[in-house]
């Protein structure tokens, strides 16, 4: 038996259900991907922001101590 033209043989309602729920399930799976991915760049993203403020602070403390060290130097020259 062959398929007359224009209309569908009977298996092919059902295999057209089966492919675009497989479509749609693959696209919701990536979209959950993607979410994950996402969420998980975001908490590096947080943290490398912590590690970046603690390096801000550190080199300011580093620069401070380093202008106070320079005019003790300078007032000590000065007064002798």
């Amino acid at each position: 038996m062959s398929a007359t033209p224009g209309r569908d043989p009977s298996y092919a309602r059902p295999m057209k259900t089966i492919i675009t729920l497989s479509l749609v399930l693959g696209l919701c799976a990536c979209g959950a991907e993607v979410a994950g991915t996402a969420a998980s760049v975001g908490k590096l993203q947080a943290e490398q922001a912590k590690q970046a403020k603690s390096q801000q602070d550190q080199i300011k403390a580093k620069l401070d101590q380093a202008l106070a060290t320079g005019q003790a130097t300078a007032a000590s020259a000065a007064g002798q």
